[in-house]
């Protein structure tokens, strides 16, 4: 019996499209296959999202054939068939024997796919070379010895960063998503109450969804509590929420692998004169830095606007004030801050992170995720932008 088809994320046209522009950029490089294998590119190019890229696996992309072939472990291979539009002879499943084997491993299922395919001859460009593995680039180089190989760079990431109006959609149950959360937030977060307990209901609520869409996969969550408020990537303790307590949490919700990241802060009592400060600070510079998105502005325009507006207020924040989001929340291209030329276009997608790490004792968050439209902004996030006093 052949694995039944899920109820794919995007219609198969969508992904086309896609395969399209990654296409019309390979004709641009002189690229005859191109072997994908961040997990956030081949989700894009096929709707798989399953957990298996802590072993070999790639997509490989020709310009001559329609559907690229998925490689991966044979136990995954079913999950390809049910979650993506392959056809079945599409999706190589490679043998157990290649996992923790020494000698031979699922990379060597990639290159035997390559020159099934036809391209042990021609030019090969590898997704991002030079972060594989030393080893793993010398196998490739060695085993297609005849073949042109060239560096396939960030160029799926790059054609990620417009997104379409289907993407959009699924962005846009994913913020209320994490606005859900956040309200869930400000409804358990209590004197007493441990911080797991707290996060599990918050979990809940990721899981659960909004708007009868569920949350189908699990961020990070950092949630950063008196006294730890000055750091930016920690989860939950045992501990327990007290009178005085400043809680920093930065959470998202996730559909089909797309997140919409959101940060807020909570203070359970009244807050201090210095995060009533930094609050108010912060507020407005992120609506200033909101204020100048249209297209043709730059990432590095979003980041002054804030930066000046903090200046004002006799505050600074070093680290960067948002990325491109989208599949798997972080996409490693286009930062807004200083100095980052990347034009904005209609339909790109941000995550205006605004958590500011003053001292090593001391730090405050907020953020919002957005979307350039043809005139201006679009905000997907909506909590409210308050500081959250409980």
């Amino acid at each position: 019996m052949k694995m039944s088809r899920g109820l794919p994320a995007f219609p198969r046209t969508e992904y086309m499209r896609r395969l399209s522009a990654v296409k019309s950029d390979m004709a641009q490089r002189d690229v005859d296959a191109l072997v994908v294998f961040h997990a956030s590119n081949i989700a894009y190019l096929t709707g798989y999202t399953a957990q298996s890229a802590y072993v070999p696996q790639a997509l490989v992309i020709s310009a001559q054939r329609e559907e690229p072939t998925f490689i991966l472990r044979r136990m995954d291979a079913p999950a390809a068939l049910h979650q993506t539009y392959l056809e079945h002879g599409n999706v190589v499943a490679y043998a157990e024997d290649l996992i923790a084997n020494p000698e031979k491993d699922g990379y060597d299922a990639i290159i035997d796919c390559i020159h099934e395919l036809g391209h042990a001859n021609r030019t090969v460009g590898l997704e991002q070379s030079g972060d594989l593995p030393a080893r793993v680039l010398e196998k490739f180089r060695t085993r297609l010895s005849k073949a042109r190989i060239v560096d396939g760079g960030k160029s799926v990431h790059w054609i990620r960063m417009v997104k379409s109006d289907l993407e959009l959609a699924v962005m846009r149950e994913a913020a209320a998503i994490s606005d859900a959360a956040i309200m869930r937030a400000a409804d358990v977060i209590r004197p007493g109450v441990r911080e797991a307990d707290a996060i599990a209901e918050i979990i809940g609520t990721l899981v659960r969804g909004a708007n009868g869409k569920v949350g189908t996969a699990l961020a990070q969550i950092s949630l950063c509590s008196s006294p730890r408020t000055g750091t930016a990537h920690i989860a939950w303790s045992d501990d327990v929420f007290r009178n005085g307590s400043q809680i920093n949490l930065e959470l998202g919700g996730k559909r089909h692998g797309y997140c919409a990241g959101i940060m807020r802060t909570f203070s359970i009592g009244a807050p201090s004169d210095r995060l009533r400060h930094v609050h108010e600070a912060e507020v407005e510079g992120l609506e200033a830095a909101l204020n100048v998105v249209r297209p043709g502005a730059t990432c590095s325009d979003v980041a002054d606007a804030f930066d000046r507006k903090l200046e004002k207020f006799g505050l600074k924040k070093e680290s960067r004030c948002g990325y491109a989001i989208g599949l798997n929340w972080t996409e490693p291209t286009a930062s807004i801050k200083h100095g980052d030329m990347t034009e904005l276009k209609p339909n790109m997608t941000f995550h205006l992170m605004l958590g500011n790490w003053i001292d090593e004792d001391f730090g405050y968050a907020i953020s919002e995720t957005f979307r350039v439209t043809e005139s201006g902004v679009e905000v997907l996030t909506s909590a409210p932008r308050k500081l959250f006093q409980l």
